[in-house]
């Protein structure tokens, strides 16, 4: 190739010759490239389809100036003929080009090609151009597919790093701005410069891709010693050159030593290529609190990114299909570098020596089982996915985190299980293979299960290709001063080899494997003076449960385990019943600031049972108040339905300033997620029975009751940054009034930024006996006689409080009289934005009362919608009240909306994730 780089208009001019070696046994009559830099071109291909399945924004509200593109394509064959190509709307990074002559095996085929690239930003996927004029290329030319199995692999970009080159020799020559210097990957051969531009000649063999790095001053420089060159520019300014250059001769020297040579004379290890697949834990702390030394935190920050780049510039894998093997290797080799130059490095780092902090076990746990605890996130959530599955199936989480580190867990597990470093002279092998073939996991399943002294089929019926949850737990125990026989039991039938341990002193005395335990089997061992005996102790098997795994030998034995208190939150530690404590703050306007003790014991880890006990103290009332939560949550691993949770909710507010409601809730959850875990849509079912006790109120002229009501729902919503589609109905059945609720909400984000919010909202009594409005439909204010929406003043009829709005019944945000229903109540709530986040909003409908005739009402105005849900602000301008901008006290029609629930606000940035 050579190109011409314009930094101003963010462009590179190609001339490439492309010389085709048809190696298969093929005839081709087309040939595939890869034309990903085109997959910025649009908001229709799948990377802008997988931005807005992970509720990144950014990108559909970009510029099109921001975007980038490959134009202007013309190609001839070496006959000076034009060839013709295509690509689809649905795959716009992708081109057929058709040949004119069949191209047979064993032949090559010499194509001219030109085109420009429009670089896109770099706030997309951090590849692109800066704010400073720099640009960090990857997969921006046009090069063949990868061909495997008769046919061209044809992935789209969808941000995965993953692209399916075929394998090539590259001579490149570069011409950019003097202003500017240039940094690759590949071998420079020479670099002249005057007074405009400086020409870069590169060349590289038997590469899968390669980088460069355009910047008006380099920030990269180059560590050789003996084994590659590195190129890195990776920020650590707390150290000198010579503190980074022995920790990168280090890591150099142990990755060529434990899995084989890099097979280029240059590797890049960019600041870049480390934000993008960070490693988690470490990044989100600031540099000043952080637990580790700076050299601790640059080795792992080179090591990951170094060993990242060193697999994917040297295996010849699909990596979207094959993706478990790069992520297994890179995690089992940072695992054994750990154990090698770190024994004793925790998972907290420095903190683990605060002896205030000794009682936490997240403080206490060794630096390499946070990955078991990564895994086991998703896992609890049963959000797991297997390792094989293809590297786009994969939701967020799994894909940066609970995935590669579960396959890195795999391989140590394996290699615990097998000894005599069989895994790792196995990856050493499949390495050396990948040097002059393409190969599979195929290719590396076969070279583990040659070099194995035992049979493990079971690794990857199970491990790798299933996502069977293992669990093993004692049952019964006999004991004598010289043997032990016990009875170990199958939880969950995936079979799968487990350790035992004998522990005497917290030292080991015994250890052995336990082989094809199917349901249930017992043992004898030689007690060798043990105290206990412990299941699994090291963590090397991705167990579910550890909280069953062990037994006390002494003379008095017990299952129960003693009660450890926390503050705030810990990983769960399974020798203790953990009880977390949490300082707590609510409000409402009749008991004012309440602070408040939160005993639970929610830890990191999801788990079958849960409570959460918030006792509180009302300033404003001078009495206790808060609230409680029993929970049983059981999981299923196959079908829709992935979890039900049981539970027994209550809560003690006061609803008005003398006077407090007491509720009862026993509530059954059914949650359903589609096969296809990326998929956002979620529909379940909720049944409620709600107990109510509401103490009469003489300030606010309210008599009491005690009621009960049945409440059943249903909903089906998907979601994502274009479009958000909701259905939810709503059944309630009393003694004195039964009603029933549908709601259909839509949002919709068009390509040119403007957004439409639409919500259908019907509701109509079954039978009404009540003779009181409590009960009724609201039309700008739903009556919660169920207590179950968050007002801060649900009893103010005028003042601040009484202007919150929830989105709940009719929607309205202009009070309107009759503003409510006791026969049937149909709404409409629509918006549309005219800047940003700057809405019109308009309501119409009809409601019902009983003895009289049906009334149309309207209302219409101004909506700041900063942030959806959680804080906006709604202005009315015209309504049946006519013109509501020039009614005196216009500031008190106001509305708003604020969100304080930590867990609600909590999601904003979690959804993405799972």
């Amino acid at each position: 190739m050579t190109v011409a780089v314009n930094a101003e208009k963010k462009t590179i001019n190609v001339f490439q010759e492309l010389t085709f070696f048809n190696e298969s046994t093929d005839t081709l009559s087309s040939i595939v490239l890869n034309d990903w830099n085109n997959a910025y071109s649009t908001r229709n291909s799948l990377l802008a389809k997988r931005f807005s399945d992970e509720f990144i924004r950014n990108f559909h509200l970009a510029k099109d100036s921001e975007r980038g593109n490959t134009g202007n394509i013309t190609i001839i064959d070496e006959n000076k003929s034009f060839l013709n190509w295509n690509r689809t709307d649905e795959n716009p990074d992708l081109i057929e080009l058709f040949l004119n002559t069949k191209l047979a095996p064993n032949q090559k085929i010499k194509l001219s090609l030109t085109y420009v690239v429009k670089i896109p930003s770099d706030k997309f996927t951090k590849y692109g151009y800066g704010s400073n004029g720099e640009m960090n290329l990857k997969n921006w030319y046009l090069t063949p597919a990868r061909f495997e199995n008769h046919s061209f692999i044809k992935y789209s970009n969808a941000n995965l790093d993953d692209i399916a080159n075929a394998i090539s020799d590259i001579d490149l020559e570069v011409k950019i701005p003097a202003s500017f210097e240039l940094s690759s990957d590949l071998n420079e051969i020479s670099k002249s410069k005057n007074k405009e531009n400086t020409i870069y000649t590169f060349s590289g063999k038997n590469r899968l891709d390669f980088s460069l790095f355009l910047e008006p001053k380099s920030s990269f420089f180059s560590y050789k010693n003996g084994l590659v060159e590195v190129i890195t520019n990776l920020k650590d300014n707390r150290l000198n050159e010579i503190q980074k250059a022995i920790i990168i001769d280090r890591i150099v020297t142990y990755v060529s030593s434990k899995i084989g040579p890099y097979p280029h004379e240059k590797i890049s290890v960019s600041e870049v290529d480390y934000d993008r697949n960070p490693f988690y834990g470490l990044n989100q702390l600031p540099a000043f609190i952080s637990p580790f030394s700076d050299e601790f935190l640059y080795e792992l920050k080179f090591l990951k990114t170094y060993l990242n780049n060193y697999l994917k510039n040297s295996l010849n894998l699909d990596a979207r299909k094959d993706n478990w093997i790069f992520d297994g290797i890179q995690v089992y080799a940072m695992m054994k570098y750990i154990e090698e130059n770190h024994p004793d490095s925790k998972m907290m780092g420095n903190l683990a020596k605060l002896k205030i902090l000794k009682s936490f076990n997240i403080i206490n746990l060794d630096f390499n089982e946070q990955y078991s605890y990564y895994y086991m996130l998703m896992a609890r959530k049963n959000l797991d996915q297997p390792l094989s599955e293809s590297k786009d199936s994969l939701i967020r989480f799994n894909e940066k985190i609970a995935s590669k580190y579960r396959a890195g867990l795999s391989l140590k597990y394996l290699d615990n299980y097998l000894d005599d470093a069989i895994v790792t002279n196995s990856i050493k092998q499949f390495y050396a293979i990948n040097t002059h073939e393409q190969t599979s996991r195929t290719t590396f399943e076969a070279l583990l299960k040659n070099n194995a002294n035992k049979n493990i089929d079971w690794f990857f019926e199970t491990i790798i290709n299933s996502r069977a949850i293992i669990d093993y737990k004692f049952n019964a125990l006999a004991k004598t001063k010289d043997s032990i026989t016990f009875n170990i039991k199958n939880k969950t039938g995936a079979t799968v080899p487990i350790p035992i341990y004998g522990i005497k002193k917290g030292e080991i005395v015994f250890k052995k494997w336990l082989e094809n335990i199917r349901t249930d089997s017992t043992f004898t061992f030689d007690r060798k003076d043990a105290e206990k005996i412990v299941i699994n102790y090291k963590n090397e098997v991705p167990e579910y449960n550890l909280r069953n795994n062990w037994k006390s030998l002494k003379g008095f034995s017990t299952t129960n385990r003693p009660i450890k208190f926390a503050f705030m939150k810990d990983l769960e530690d399974p020798y203790y019943n953990q009880v977390l404590y949490v300082p707590t703050f609510d409000y409402n306007f009749y008991d004012g600031l309440s602070p408040g003790l939160r005993l639970h014991n929610k830890t990191i880890l999801d788990k079958p049972f849960t409570f959460d006990i918030n006792p509180m103290y009302s300033p404003n009332t001078k009495t206790l108040v808060g609230n409680y939560s029993l929970a049983v949550n059981q999981n299923y691993r196959d079908g829709l339905l992935y979890n039900v949770r049981y539970s027994m909710n209550g809560s003690y507010f006061h609803y008005a300033p003398d006077a407090a409601y007491f509720k009862i809730n026993p509530t059954v959850t059914m949650s359903m997620r589609e096969w296809n875990l990326r998929d956002n849509r979620r529909q379940g079912f909720f049944f409620r029975y709600n107990i109510v006790n509401k103490e009469p109120s003489k300030i606010i002229n309210d008599t009491g009751e005690k009621y009960s009501v049945f409440n059943a729902k249903y909903y089906n919503t998907r979601t994502e940054i274009t479009n958000h589609l909701n259905f939810r109905n709503d059944l309630q059945l009393s003694s004195g009034f039964g009603k029933i609720a549908g709601e259909i909400q839509y949002r919709k984000l068009f390509d040119n930024n403007r957004q439409i919010n639409l919500r259908l909202y019907t509701g109509t009594f079954i039978y009404n006996k009540n003779l009181s409005n409590a009960y009724d439909f609201g039309l700008d204010r739903p009556k919660d006689y169920l207590f179950e929406y968050n007002f801060f003043g649900r009893s103010e009829t005028s003042g601040f409080f009484s202007q919150q709005f929830i989105l709940a019944e009719g929607g309205f945000k202009s009070k309107l009289i009759p503003a409510s229903a006791n026969q049937w109540m149909v709404t409409t709530n629509a918006s549309f934005n005219v800047w940003n986040w700057v809405e019109i909003y308009g309501d119409l409908g009809f409601l019902k009362n009983k003895n009289e005739s049906e009334k149309f009402v309207y209302d219409s105005g101004i909506r700041l919608n900063l942030v959806t849900d959680y804080f906006e602000l709604y202005f009315p301008v015209y309504s049946n009240n006519g013109w509501e901008i020039s009614h005196t006290k216009y500031p008190e029609k106001i509305r708003f909306v604020v969100t304080m629930s930590p867990n609600t606000l909590l999601n904003l940035f979690t959804r993405k994730w799972f």
